[in-house]
């Protein structure tokens, strides 16, 4: 199995050190361990970083590329980020899997055998991708490890549906019409959508596929408390859930590095609060971050803020 990932590159976490045996003034370079996948250690609570270098699907898309890059722009940025977890609680980095080529099939593949394993030492996969192809492939590892019959609940924070036809080959647009068109045991639940960021058919096709969502314009101030219960349905209507956040929800005005910007968008706080709420229940699995791009951002804000996303999944998932 480890060699489906490539290690992490020496260098990628470090940062500040305020003190080398003080753990409450710990950093996450000094918390996190890297370890091969075969070698893990399940003993006590963890969650696993898994880089997912692609942007494949966004090519394929007709988006702009660049997602590739983020995986270790994250680990970066994360890495100088005080730990504010209890100490027998860790994180793990595994490495990166890489889409050589135009391979994103056989990548997506590989992805899904690596979150399966991890799932299957009862740790918690972070998964730093790369274009929303990513959310494909950790969908293959938790379908796999749940089982066919068991009620899975996708929760996916975005400005788009991603409900595309995938006739002539699947993109970071097709995902999650693939799933639910292949996979009658799954539900979706999109919260961020943008109006005039999807066509009417999009709107069509989601209501077709039963698909679960929420539009941007509505997720405001005290609207927030029928969209917590509206995830609360959610949760009690699914066996598992997994979750993925594609960074373009998010206002442009705070995250301009991503594939596909926009000016009516959500507010990281609105984000952040999401992500706790369904990272801290029992039935979550595992998390992605896709559609950071590196190569568009401006002084790292965007790359920055991604970071501060993994780190609210992680502390709740881990807490």
């Amino acid at each position: 199995m480890d060699n489906l990932v490539k290690k992490v590159k020496e260098g990628i976490w470090s940062g500040r050190t305020d003190h080398l045996e003080n753990k409450e003034s710990f950093r996450y370079h000094q918390i996190v361990e890297l370890a091969q996948l075969d070698t893990l250690d399940t003993e006590g609570k963890a969650c696993v970083i898994i880089g997912f270098e692609s942007d494949e699907g966004v090519r394929r898309n007709k988006g702009q590329i660049g997602a590739a890059k983020a995986p270790n722009e994250l680990r970066s940025e994360l890495a100088k980020l005080p730990w504010h977890v209890s100490s027998e609680k860790y994180v793990v980095d595994i490495g990166t899997i890489d889409c050589t080529g135009n391979d994103l099939e056989k990548a997506q593949q590989q992805l899904g055998d690596v979150v399966n394993q991890v799932l299957t030492k009862k740790m918690t996969p972070i998964i730093l991708g790369g274009g929303h192809e990513t959310a494909y492939g950790h969908y293959l590892g938790v379908r796999n490890y749940i089982g066919k019959a068991a009620k899975l609940g996708i929760i996916n924070i975005d400005a788009h549906f991603d409900l595309r036809p995938y006739d002539e080959q699947p993109s970071s647009g097709t995902m999650f019409r693939q799933i639910l068109e292949q996979d009658e045991n799954s539900s979706y639940f999109v919260l961020g959508i943008q109006r005039y960021g999807n066509t009417q058919a999009l709107f069509d096709k989601a209501d077709e596929l039963g698909v679960i969502y929420i539009c941007e314009e509505d997720m405001h101030g005290e609207q927030l408390v029928q969209v917590n219960k509206a995830i609360e349905e959610f949760f009690q209507n699914n066996d598992f859930i997994m979750l993925t956040l594609c960074t373009d929800v998010l206002n442009a005005a705070f995250a301009p590095g991503v594939s596909a910007s926009s000016p009516f968008g959500l507010s990281p706080n609105t984000v952040r609060s999401i992500i706790r709420i369904v990272s801290s229940n029992e039935k979550t699995l595992s998390f992605d971050i896709s559609e950071v791009n590196p190569l568009l951002d401006e002084n790292n804000r965007t790359v920055k803020l991604g970071a501060y996303l993994v780190n609210e999944a992680i502390t709740s998932f881990l807490n």
